[in-house]
């Protein structure tokens, strides 16, 4: 109290008791994948694409990472935790100089040797790959500007890969540009100032193959793709989804180069299961994020059941898996391509948010960007996935591909749908940083009391907003803080406990009408 030892008026600021909750927020992902370059096993907030562009690069053949990120702010998405593994430090120094020195293409984030650099005009030009590798410079197809120029890779009389390119320097069809994004075989590199860049003459210039053979991939992977280990990580190296740790305003987290790798071959189902178990372990082990899981690719209806319940047997209320595997137009290729979905699906968990709030199930929503599916699901062929926890996504005459399913992969009939996992993630975390005020205050009514008031005013607001069941606030919640929940022995403790109870409103995931004949006038059914 202060202390007033002369005559005079007085003004004192007081604390008005009050002290509001502030809804947390649902829609920051990440996004665990392979790019050719960026912060190794850093996880680097994004807010748009042309920012991760900058940090991670383009789209990048044989990868998704690109294309998840891409797919993730077209449907809805804000902001992004990216985490690249499985590269190296020259790649994450983030341009493309040291990448050249090493031999590095777009297609493998990790460093291939070299061969030596050849000269091509003003552009020099270095094999990456083993073989009799020759580059020929052609004229174009058609007219065009005088810059244009076609770049022919061949490994002895075969061709093996074409580039229709320019040497004009900041167009999409730029060599070095084109190069990186799609050559396995090859790299250019500028060897005088962008100013003095020409078309190399029509000419055939021989490769010299690497001299080295290519460093060994770790245990578990091949083909340059990070192993099991690499995607697990450390959480005192602060790598992999070790260094998700950190990141608090993660709510949704997923993994879609790891299914990449199974194509190529670098890991089997085996080491997919110990990927997705270790990210389903730590949403578990953080209790305010869930994982987005990603079917192997290529299975019809009844594979993805067997897959489902016997080989991957996953049971937790922190995941959710959606299938099939959605086509999406690839701006590398000029062609569109089969994704995972888990991208997507993510921008759509998070437009969901935005527009209809955590509590309503992020499904009946259009996937921006799919032109078709990997495989076409039929309402039969749903009603066996949908039990097990499968959440399909189909195409709709007049209605376009939507998500069809708002499951997790639980159990528990408590925890079935997705809806009510995330909407009691967003409570906790919501409630817990809106009292941390409660901390070292006096142990008494009064205390249980601002407590009551606070956290009944906080879900009045959810009540009123249709987050909660009830037709009035008594029906929707309680909240308990009193002498029963809070007895002497365990204020003596230092505790402070309260009992919250709230009824979450459930997806109408069956919509019944029952249509029935009756006589005119008679208000009786026909039989």
């Amino acid at each position: 109290m202060p202390s007033y030892l002369s005559p005079g008026v007085y003004v004192e600021e007081v604390a008005s008791g009050s002290r509001p909750i502030e809804g947390v927020g649902t829609s920051v992902a990440a996004l665990v994948g392979l790019a050719p370059t960026g912060p190794l096993n850093e996880p680097t907030l994004v807010t748009n694409w042309s920012q991760y562009i900058a940090a991670f690069g383009d789209f990048t053949d044989g990868y998704y990472l690109a294309h998840s990120v891409y797919g993730f702010f077209n449907n809805g998405g804000s902001a992004a935790y990216v985490v690249r593994v499985g590269g190296t430090a020259e790649g994450a120094a983030g341009n493309a100089a040291p990448a050249a020195a090493t031999g590095s293409t777009a297609q493998a984030p990790a460093a291939l040797p070299a061969g030596e650099p050849k000269q091509l005009g003003t552009f020099s030009v270095t094999a990456v790959a083993g073989g009799s590798l020759s580059v020929e410079v052609a004229d174009p197809e058609g007219e065009g500007p005088a810059e244009r120029f076609k770049l022919i890779v061949k490994d002895g009389d075969k061709t093996v890969e074409t580039f229709d390119v320019t040497a004009k320097k900041g167009g999409r069809n730029y060599v070095v540009t084109q190069v990186k994004e799609r050559s396995k075989l090859i790299t250019v590199q500028e060897s005088v100032p962008a100013a003095q860049l020409a078309r190399p003459e029509n000419q055939t210039v021989a490769l010299t193959a690497p001299a080295a053979p290519a460093p060994a991939v770790p245990s578990g992977a091949s083909d340059s793709h990070p192993g099991p280990a690499q995607y697990l990580g450390d959480s005192a190296d602060r790598t992999g989804f070790g260094g998700l740790e950190a990141v608090d305003e993660i709510s949704i987290v997923a993994v879609p180069d790891l299914m990449a790798a199974y194509q190529r071959g670098a890991i089997d189902l085996e080491a997919v299961k110990a990927v997705q178990l270790g990210l389903i372990a730590h949403c578990e082990l953080m209790g305010d994020r869930v994982a987005v899981i990603d079917p192997p690719p290529g299975l019809n209806a009844r594979q993805i059941r067997v897959w489902r319940q016997e080989t991957a047997g996953y049971d937790s209320k922190y995941a959710a898996l959606y299938y099939p595997w959605v086509k999406a137009f690839d701006p590398a290729t000029g062609q569109s391509r089969v994704i995972p979905p888990s991208g997507h699906v993510a921008g759509i968990w998070a437009r969901n948010d935005f527009e209809r709030g955590v509590h309503k199930a992020p499904a009946n929503e259009v996937v921006r960007g799919a032109v078709d599916l990997e495989l076409q699901i039929t309402r039969g062929e749903q009603d066996l996935l949908n039990p097990v926890g499968v959440n399909c996504i189909r195409a709709f005459p007049g209605r376009g591909i939507r998500v069809w399913g708002a499951r997790t992969m639980s159990s528990d009939p408590a925890w079935r749908y997705l809806n009510i996992r995330r909407y009691f993630n967003y409570l906790e975390e919501s409630i817990l940083l809106g009292t941390q005020w409660v901390v070292f205050e006096p142990n008494d009514h009064n205390l249980w009391a601002r407590i009551r008031r606070n956290v009944s005013a906080f879900l009045v607001n959810e009540w009123r907003a249709g987050a909660l069941f009830g037709q009035r606030p008594e029906e929707a919640f309680y909240v308990k803080c009193d002498e029963e929940t809070n007895p002497p022995e365990s204020v003596d403790l230092g505790r402070v406990i309260c009992e919250i109870g709230v009824a979450p409103v459930k997806p109408a995931e069956f919509v019944i009408f029952r249509l029935a004949q009756f006589s005119s006038g008679s208000g009786e059914l026909e039989e």
